[in-house]
């Protein structure tokens, strides 16, 4: 499909798509959207970024033009499922982008606001709901929604919903749901509790993949300093003064963590925020507005808050911990590199940090450069990666490790650049607009479930 004329949608759907100059559908576009028109279950296999949105909103959409009926009072007909707040706000606001010329009503229902709005929106019911688990089971329970009447199911970033706990919610959920529906499943990647989830939600469904689960951006250049733990601030202070850093996304392990960084970064002299779950809804707008517009240039996050994130321009992604699950190192330097411009990732490494990182570079499928600090003796090299599997690092979602001071803090350090990249995404992160490369998501920021959303 070079068009989205060539998929015979809805003629109001494709006047949207060319007000937005969304012209060429990408990959994972040109294979869902065909397949849930015909009102197949797809189980598709997508990062971020590569236009997955619109291959389930698009279809969703049509169908909804072509049959059109008022929505009960209390229910939906179309249920989205997202794991952040963040990520939910952005789906809304492309159903709306594509809707624009429909008559199709919709509701965000999402935790760290008041449920009476939300409430009050369901009363007469909607065509099409974005909700994460735990708010809306919350609804349920208290009989503002009913989920008797869903015709289409979207369960959106699947293994992050996995690694937030919300798996138990989710089948509680699907519990509640009619068997006669269509569903549409998107992961990054399948782990067996995903599969097994997928498997019973599903029928017969067809799958969908347009890159390798473990594939990084190809654009992104990626290096590891080896460090002592306690040397990691400065270290990370002397990479943000001499990288030429643009704009960096930096990822850290816990909430805690994340404010304690900012505080040495500012202390340094170095403009930084902080983004997370215990931020108020307030704080967290501010902070994602001035990091768009390039007031403050460093952002800290962890994993569950950078979800949904979607900025152009972020020159440099930094590891400051490393993560214990490969797979979000993928996610984590997929935020550089976007839109065809270059990144670098940059990935702090401790010594008990080691096992993370031959995890990363099993999956990946390639070996990451790796300078020193002055910190770390030059002799503790990592390990090459064996081709027999080591003993497995990960640890279930949720635990941490516990980390231990190192040295005292140095801030020389070593840096070579080797640029190193694998077969990945880069090409298909964006929709095509007039020629030019658009992300398909915003920065929008709403409020979340306090359940780690």
């Amino acid at each position: 499909m070079n068009s989205f004329d060539d998929f015979g949608l809805e003629k109001a759907i494709t006047r949207a798509l060319a007000e937005e100059k969304y012209l060429v559908p990408t990959p994972i576009q040109t294979q869902t959207i065909p397949l849930a028109l015909a009102r197949r279950d797809v189980i598709g296999i997508a990062q971020t970024g590569t236009g997955k949105t619109a291959a389930f909103a698009l279809p969703i959409l049509h169908h909804l033009a072509t049959s059109p009926r008022r929505p009960d009072r209390k229910a939906c007909r179309v249920l989205v499922l997202s794991p952040t707040r963040e990520l939910s706000a952005q789906i809304l606001d492309s159903f709306r982008a594509y809707g624009r010329h429909l008559r199709v009503s919709s509701a965000l229902v999402i935790g760290g606001v008041p449920m009476g709005a939300q409430v009050r929106a369901l009363l007469n019911g909607v065509d099409v709901l974005v909700a994460t688990p735990g708010r809306l089971l919350d609804l349920v329970g208290s009989n503002a929604l009913r989920l008797g009447e869903v015709e289409f199911l979207v369960l959106d970033e699947a293994d992050r919903m996995l690694d937030m706990g919300f798996i138990h919610d989710i089948r509680k959920i699907v519990a509640k749901l009619p068997t006669q529906r269509q569903t549409l499943f998107f992961s990054a990647t399948m782990p067996l509790a995903i599969v097994e989830l997928a498997d019973r939600m599903l029928r017969d469904p067809v799958k969908v993949a347009v890159t390798p689960a473990a594939s990084t951006v190809e654009r992104v250049e990626q290096r590891v300093i080896r460090v002592d733990r306690a040397a990691k601030t400065p270290v990370l202070i002397d990479v943000l003064k001499s990288e030429g850093v643009d704009r960096t996304l930096i990822f850290t392990r816990t909430k805690h963590g994340a404010d304690k960084l900012v505080r040495g970064l500012v202390k340094a002299g170095v403009a930084a925020a902080a983004i997370h779950g215990n931020k108020s809804q307030g704080q967290r707008e501010r902070t994602l507005a001035a990091f768009c517009k390039g007031e403050v240039r460093t952002l800290v996050a962890t994993d569950i808050a950078a979800r949904g994130i979607d900025v152009d321009g972020i020159s440099h992604v930094v590891n400051y911990d490393l993560p214990n699950v490969p797979e979000t190192y993928v996610h984590r330097i997929g935020r550089t590199a976007r839109a065809g411009a270059d990144g670098i990732a940059i990935s702090l490494c401790a010594a008990d940090e080691l096992p993370f990182l031959r995890d990363i570079e099993k999956l990946i499928r390639i070996s990451i450069p790796v300078t020193h600090s002055r910190t770390h003796p030059r002799g503790a090299e990592p390990r090459p990666v064996q081709s027999e599997a080591p003993r497995s690092t990960r640890h279930a979602p949720g635990k941490q490790q516990r980390h231990h001071a190192g040295a005292a803090p140095n801030r020389q350090h070593q840096s070579v650049p080797s640029r190193q990249g694998a077969g990945g995404i880069g090409s298909v992160a964006f929709l095509q607009r007039s020629g030019r490369p658009r992300h398909a998501g915003s920065a929008r920021v709403a409020p979340s479930h306090s359940k780690g959303s």
